[in-house]
């Protein structure tokens, strides 16, 4: 099994393995060149198609920040705001109609807890590294990241929920509920009354 194929099914894996640093190394560079391209800029799009290979078409406003690229995957209609962070180790989903906020953080790398499990160390290869797994993120239809989020890995957020600016959100949210906070807790369901046309919305 290669480490990529460790890393993406959630098992220990190594980092510095030279495929996956060579993707890294790619996939940073992408970014570099998007977030220096002007927007509208005919090369941005070829760009994210280089670096996204899954993007469905999702625009993102940029400045961009991705590990890999290959592990997000992106419904229709997506959009990203300002400084979106994706570290796609395990695959990160984005279902359809998703709005991020500026600032959002989709992590999902998890390091050892333990100090000494935690450590650099000297890989076959002579290069030093660390022990590292990833948990996948999945992000469902019609979900608002608000601004400055952070989305732990190992977290799916139900369908049409709103998570708050600032949240860390580190468990499960259902749908159709909105949750904010650190850690992100939900606050109540979301209904009619949520409706900007509602007549409390319109005093």
């Amino acid at each position: 099994m290669t480490e990529r194929e460790k890393m993406v099914k959630g098992l220990i894996y190594d980092p510095a393995d030279k495929e996956l640093a060579e993707r890294r190394q790619y996939a940073h560079k992408l970014c570099s060149r998007y977030n220096a391209a002007e927007e509208g800029d005919p090369a941005r799009d070829d760009i994210l198609g280089a670096l996204l290979p899954h993007r469905n078409g999702a625009y993102l406003q940029g400045p961009v920040y991705f590990d890999y690229g290959y592990n997000t995957y992106f419904g229709k209609n997506c959009y990203a705001n300002f400084e979106f962070t994706v570290l796609d180790c395990a695959t990160v989903t984005l279902g359809n109609n998703v709005f991020i906020g500026c600032g959002v953080s989709l992590v999902t790398p998890v390091h050892p807890l333990l100090p000494n499990e935690r450590a650099m160390y000297l890989n076959e290869e002579g290069v030093l590294t660390d022990k590292e797994y990833a948990k996948p993120i999945v992000i469902s239809d019609d979900c608002w990241i608000a601004s400055n989020v952070t989305v732990c890995g190992g977290v799916t957020v139900g369908s049409g929920s709103v998570i708050g600016a600032g949240s860390v959100v580190t468990r499960d949210v259902p749908s159709g509920v909105f949750a904010a906070g650190n850690p992100c807790k939900v606050i109540r369901k979301l209904t009619e009354a949520d409706s900007i046309y509602s007549k409390k919305k319109q005093k």
